[in-house]
């Protein structure tokens, strides 16, 4: 079951978690966001030493390091 976040409007969004190589280096980094709908690379919870925070102007949920 995928990390469920409801903001204040009271719109559902799902946790998910990509690999993504950087242009500048060719690192690979973790990214995370927030989707509307629950795909293929929903995670179940949040990650360590992160927290979920609303953008109080959009209310959209971002993670954001403790």
């Amino acid at each position: 079951m995928a990390f469920e976040y409801t903001n204040a409007k009271g719109t559902k969004y799902y946790l998910h978690q990509t690999l993504v190589t950087l242009r500048g280096g060719g690192r690979q980094q973790t990214i995370y966001y927030f989707s509307r709908k629950a795909g293929p690379k929903a995670i179940d919870t949040v990650p360590e030493g992160f927290k979920v925070v609303e953008n109080t102007r959009t209310g959209l949920p971002v993670l954001k390091r403790k």
